[in-house]
């Protein structure tokens, strides 16, 4: 255990804590502790969206995909009651992200696709893996955020000029209801779970490495987690953040305000931007800690940061090799535009959208895949390895 680090990040949470409840309240401080949980369970399991897309594609190895059908299945039973029964606290009266589908969906998740596989981690992977210390990451949220900007400026282009058309709730629009939504989606999860098994039987792919571990008790802060456990802990926790702040965990939109307010300290009018109305315009006054997707991405950092140290993993490489920093610039810049398209990355529109049961979700699913593959193509390129079928493990 990097006992000093580990402290460390446990006063940077303590000084978060005490920053959210003093500028926002109760409400944001238990947000910040339920980022902090999520980074945590992230980096335990090494639970990846990139990587899961990415062993499916190459090698046919659906171990990951397989986990996410499982938190999404937890993540559904437990969202349709919430949702059907109005069941908030602090007042809130929560809704599921269901969003618009069309062109700007399917552009933006494509990009996304791409993004992710040349910046080596999603929207979550580029916040767990920064706090665990890969020092490329930092390149990636940087371009992840300045590519947030730029899509939040062509945002109203995407959204009103091209097609697109109103967001499909399986739930409430399709006249199922909440139970036959919810039976739908969980045999479409059942489908995929055993179509992937069947693919990696038929393929013969390597399994997954395993990860490094303790063992006992001391398992549960210093060593890695069963991967299916985390998909459980992933789906209650996104849940829980459901009914504290009304609406499922998200991470990208943060990214947008962030550089926006940057680009405005910087003289730039993004307040008249189609993207910054109506609702979302007071948040450019205001303090950071008033975002709840800000303060639990810095949970989620000190999370992930507290973790690794708690394992003795934490390591910061000074030196990136520059294939590595360009393909972490083009990856962080696709992801970043694709995501204020898309409404969301891995965990807003993929996650929070297929458990709010909106089709938009499943279609970022789909095209999102379709990017990632195009994208391993050019993976080498930039020195990345792809897994291959002789390896043991991948």
């Amino acid at each position: 255990m990097q006992t000093r680090p580990f402290f460390l990040g446990v006063g940077l949470f303590i000084i978060l804590l005490i920053i959210s409840q003093f500028i926002a309240g109760t409400q944001m401080a238990l947000l910040s502790g339920l980022g902090l949980l999520l980074g945590f369970t992230l980096f335990h399991a090494r639970f990846g969206f990139t990587s899961a897309f990415r062993r499916l594609l190459t090698v046919g190895n659906g171990e990951a995909i397989r986990a996410h059908m499982v938190m999404l299945a937890v993540a559904v039973t437990l969202f349709a009651p919430i949702l059907h029964f109005g069941v908030g606290f602090f007042g809130e009266s929560p809704t599921g992200f269901v969003s618009p589908v069309g062109t700007s969906v399917i552009v933006g998740s494509f990009l996304f696709g791409i993004g992710m596989q040349l910046g080596n981690g999603c929207a979550s992977g580029t916040l767990f893996s920064l706090g665990s210390g890969r020092s490329s990451m930092i390149i990636v949220l940087i371009s992840f955020i300045i590519g947030s900007v730029f899509g939040a400026w062509h945002f109203e282009f995407w959204t009103e000029t091209m097609p697109n058309w109103e967001g499909i709730s399986l739930a409430t629009h399709t006249g199922l209801g909440y139970f036959g939504a919810w039976t739908l989606q969980m045999l479409i999860f059942a489908f995929i779970f055993v179509l992937t098994y069947v693919i990696s039987k038929r393929k013969k792919a390597p399994k997954m490495a395993p990860l490094p571990t303790a063992t006992g008790i001391k398992r549960v802060i210093r060593g890695s987690w069963p991967i299916l456990i985390a998909a459980v802990l992933l789906a209650v926790l996104n849940a829980a953040t459901l009914m504290l702040r009304g609406q499922p965990w998200g991470i990208t939109g943060a990214f947008a305000l962030w550089g926006s307010k940057i680009a405005q300290f910087i003289g730039i009018d993004v307040a008249s931007w189609g993207y910054w109305q109506g609702a979302r315009a007071s948040s450019l006054d205001q303090s950071i800690f008033f975002d709840s997707t800000s303060v639990m991405n810095f949970g989620l950092i000190i999370g992930a940061f507290m973790a690794t140290t708690a394992g003795g993993l934490f390591s910061f490489k000074k030196k990136i090799p520059l294939k590595l920093i360009l393909a972490s610039v083009i990856g962080g810049l696709l992801m970043g535009y694709g995501a204020r398209l898309a409404f969301g990355c891995n965990i807003g529109a993929y996650f929070g959208g297929i458990a709010s049961f909106s089709v938009h979700g499943w279609i970022w699913m789909i095209f999102a895949l379709l990017g990632s593959l195009l994208a391993i193509k050019c993976r080498p390129f930039f020195g990345l390895q792809n897994p291959k079928k002789e390896d043991t493990f991948c």
